[in-house]
């Protein structure tokens, strides 16, 4: 092994970010879940944490190297689910490899690590054969995660894939014409909903219709949100997740724990963190010296971007609930080490800018 193989340090300004985020995170659980699941989720950010160093170690020209590779094992892992699958609640998303996992996240990685090798060489924005290479390694990610079933994971993997595209420079012209083609598609698409993505849809219209059963989660989180306050009834005092009111409250709604017990003033903290290190990975990104790992770097920081909003949107009932946790906040083992390893490799281009040549 090269010597000099664990000398390369991550970012320390991210880090220190992402500790914070971390340990907050880890307060909020306490409360939520308790401490056998703290102790759980501090193993899983321990591991995190030590793949975020290992991946910093690599050169950024290795995983553009070995992007094919990578790309293509997550697909196996994808088709392995239909197979060997483990099925929780209805959907069949895991694979137990002596520890579950859940190949649809690392995806989140290896797909716009592949766009952004597709479009590494050519001049941007691309023309339309490499649109269309795109097009397909997104197609194929997207639509074995939709078959699981699970919509909203495939939707969030897609638009992974589609930021490194809008990082290229795509015209806006074709981005209206391809939401004005979506939105168009949307009474095509509701009739190959299952019901209770239907349902979900119409509770985020309507959630006092059927407050006892399909509404009672959105419902819940906005009564624990609107009783916080700007400072919150206090750490472990919130009604709504000690009394067991507010369903999956250390998962995805565990921004409705934190909003009743550290009010207005304690999403304020958590969202000035998200900030930071978002704007953070952007400088990253923005002093990259390759095109792969600028759209790489990009695409990494705006679907991150992207869970914190969907999270938000969806306890507050501003979108439909989709499942999708609060980045690095809620409990989750694949979560957490898949968007640590992301970290990794924004901090990898980071660390070895000066080596990598113009």
């Amino acid at each position: 092994m090269n010597k000099r193989f664990f000398t390369y340090m991550p970012d320390p300004v991210l880090l220190t970010l992402l500790l914070l985020l971390l340990g907050y995170g880890l307060v909020v659980l306490y409360s939520a879940g308790g401490i056998v699941v703290v102790e759980r989720q501090a193993v899983r950010i321990a591991l995190g944490l030590f793949g975020l160093y290992l991946v910093t170690q690599f050169r950024p020209e290795r995983f553009e190297q070995f992007t094919p590779l990578i790309y293509a094992g997550s697909v196996l892992l994808l088709i392995a689910v239909f197979f060997f699958g483990i099925t929780v609640k209805g959907a069949q998303r895991w694979l137990d490899l002596g520890i579950s996992i859940q190949p649809s996240e690392l995806c989140k990685i290896s797909l716009p690590m592949m766009v952004a090798w597709i479009f590494r060489h050519t001049a941007l924005p691309p023309n339309w054969r490499y649109l269309l290479a795109a097009a397909v390694a997104i197609g194929i990610c997207a639509g074995l995660i939709y078959k699981q079933p699970d919509l909203g994971t495939a939707i969030l993997v897609a638009a992974s894939g589609l930021f490194v595209v809008f990082l290229a420079g795509i015209s806006w012209k074709f981005i209206f014409s391809g939401l004005l083609v979506g939105a168009l598609s949307l009474p095509v698409l509701w009739q190959f909903l299952h019901e209770y993505q239907r349902q979900r849809v119409l509770m985020f219209l309507n959630p006092e219709s059927d407050p006892l059963n399909y509404g009672w989660n959105i419902i819940q989180s906005k009564i624990a949100i609107g009783s916080g306050g700007f400072w919150g009834k206090g750490w472990t005092e919130g009604s709504q997740t000690q009394l067991d009111f507010l369903p999956e409250h250390s998962t995805d709604f565990i921004l409705s724990v934190l909003s009743e017990e550290f009010g207005f003033f304690g999403v304020l903290l958590l969202f000035l963190l998200y900030t930071l290190i978002i704007m953070r990975c952007l400088y990253i990104a923005q002093q990259a010296k390759t095109t792969y790992n600028r759209l790489l770097c990009g695409a990494l920081t705006l679907i991150f971007f992207v869970y914190i909003t969907i999270n938000a949107g969806m306890i507050s009932g501003v979108l439909p609930v989709v499942g999708v946790p609060l980045p690095l906040v809620s409990y989750g083992g694949t979560s957490v080490l898949t968007l640590l390893a992301s970290f990794g490799i924004i901090t990898s281009v980071h660390s070895h800018k000066k080596l990598i040549q113009q």
